[in-house]
């Protein structure tokens, strides 16, 4: 029988040797999924509701629609929008023929009525005519004269003139065009009555601004400076068109020089006394629609890492980057501020420190 050589045996021991390991042992493990990196807040509770912000226009506080008393054919327009006027400055005439044949029909006929009366107490005097006769000449004549003195008003009013200093704010006909009596050709601002901005807030808003109220109001057009304006009048009905109320704030130039339609950001205080409620960043909210929303929350998890939840909230009132919630968290939660859009619920999660 043949022996093997000693030189072989020993790599030979060593492959049996590692086949036993092999068949012994177990399957190498995977590395287990690494937990995906967030940052959080704390849920804290604050009084969103202290404050109004709004955007308005500045304009005159008083504004007169101006129009001809008879209709006719617009002669001259004389001033043009955004001109500035003087009180009893001639602003616009319609064309004087028609007005100016009424008056001589009605003086006509008041000297006619005149004769009239004369010849009738005349012939009363020769007792021709009678009494009732000369009192009927006399109401005629009284008549006459009534029509007249109405001829020549409304030819006065064939010329529009400036009710007082101001601007004029909107040019609504042409000349030539033909207009009815009555119809507004010329709105002016009285710009001695003061200035005031109109704004528009929503209903949750409106409900919290009272008259006497003071705003601050800084304008684009004079960088760097605010003004005051006191809440004059907050609008009972809304603007069937937009859904909002009108609010209109008396303000004071300060010596500057104003023109309508410079925008206006007005601050309000708003109700004091607000409820403070939990409010979150608006970076962690997801699928916000109306008044809901889904934010991640992180719980601790079974193992040594954090756990996402996703949670459906509902929302209440957005100021600047913060947003109130009236359900689904609590003060103390940890919500996800950044890397939300890519979890999912129940996903490993681990908490970055604050940038």
């Amino acid at each position: 029988m043949s022996r093997i050589p000693t030189a072989w045996r020993l790599p030979a021991a060593a492959a049996a040797l590692a086949l036993g390991l092999a068949g012994c042992g177990e399957a190498p493990q995977q590395d287990a999924p690494r937990a995906t990196p967030v940052r959080v807040v704390e849920v804290e509770r604050s009084p969103l509701a202290a404050g109004i912000r709004a955007v308005g226009t500045v304009a005159p506080a008083e504004e007169v629609r101006l129009s001809f008393k008879t209709g006719g054919v617009v002669a001259a327009i004389d001033v043009a929008q955004g001109e500035r006027i003087r009180a009893g400055q001639r602003l616009a005439s319609v064309a004087r023929d028609e007005v100016e044949a009424a008056v001589a029909q009605a003086r006509a006929m008041v000297d006619k009525a005149g004769r009239d009366l004369e010849r009738g107490e005349a012939l009363y005097a020769d007792e021709v005519a009678t009494r009732e006769q000369v009192e009927d000449l006399r109401t005629a004549r009284d008549v006459a004269a009534a029509s007249l003195r109405a001829a020549e008003f409304n030819a006065r009013f064939a010329v529009i003139t400036a009710p007082g200093d101001g601007v004029v704010l909107r040019r609504l006909a042409e000349p030539g065009e033909l207009v009815a009596a009555g119809q507004p050709v010329l709105v002016v601002g009285n710009t001695r009555g003061g200035w005031i901005v109109r704004a528009h807030l929503p209903d949750r808003d409106i409900v919290r601004v009272e008259a006497g109220e003071v705003a601050r109001v800084t304008l684009d057009a004079f960088p760097g400076r605010s003004f005051e304006a006191t809440v004059t009048e907050v609008s009972s009905a809304a603007d069937p068109l937009t859904g909002t109320y009108e609010v209109k704030l008396a303000i004071d130039p300060q010596g500057l020089r104003f023109v309508q339609g410079l925008v206006a950001k007005i601050e309000l205080p708003g109700e004091d006394g607000a409820a403070a409620l939990p409010v979150v960043p608006v970076e962690s909210l997801l699928e916000a629609n109306g008044s809901t929303a889904v934010v991640f929350l992180v719980a601790a998890g079974d193992t040594e890492d954090d756990v996402a939840r996703r949670v459906e909230v509902r929302l209440g009132q957005w100021v600047g980057t913060r947003v109130e919630v009236l359900e689904g968290v609590t003060e103390g939660d940890r919500v996800v501020t950044e890397g939300a859009a890519y979890l999912h619920d129940g996903e490993a999660v681990r908490i970055l420190p604050r940038a």
